[in-house]
C-alpha cells in the first residue's frame, strides 16, 4: 500500500519552493526552484515508499514497547541487563531489523 502522495515527493525533492498543489495539479510558482520532472517525482515517491516500508520494524516495536516510565521503573528495581534481556530483546527479536 503506497502512504505516499506526488505532494510529499514535491515537497522532499524542493522543500523550499513555492507552489500550488490542487486536486492533483501543480502550479509552479517558483523563480528560483526548478519544477522536478514527473519522472523525478515517481523516483521520490518510489523511494519514500521503500524508506518507509523498511522500517515497518521500527514501528512495530514501538507499538509493543512499555512506556518510558514502566521501563524506568524497571530497570531501577531490576538493573539494565534485566530490562535489556526480559523488555526489549523480546521485542527485538519478534521484529529484528532487515539486515539485507
Amino acid at each position: 500500500m503506497n502512504k505516499f502522495t506526488k505532494l510529499d515527493a514535491l515537497i522532499s525533492l524542493r522543500p523550499n519552493a513555492k507552489f500550488v498543489y490542487s486536486d492533483g495539479e501543480i502550479i509552479w510558482n517558483d523563480e528560483i526552484e526548478t519544477q522536478p520532472t514527473e519522472l523525478e517525482i515517481n523516483a521520490k515517491l518510489t523511494e519514500l515508499q521503500a524508506d518507509y516500508d523498511a522500517k515497518e520494524y521500527q514501528r512495530k516495536r514501538a507499538s509493543e514497547y512499555p512506556s518510558i516510565g514502566d521501563q524506568l521503573d524497571y530497570i531501577y528495581h531490576n538493573g539494565i541487563d534485566a530490562w535489556k534481556t526480559d523488555m526489549i530483546d523480546p521485542i527485538k527479536n519478534k521484529y529484528p531489523k532487515d539486515n539485507s
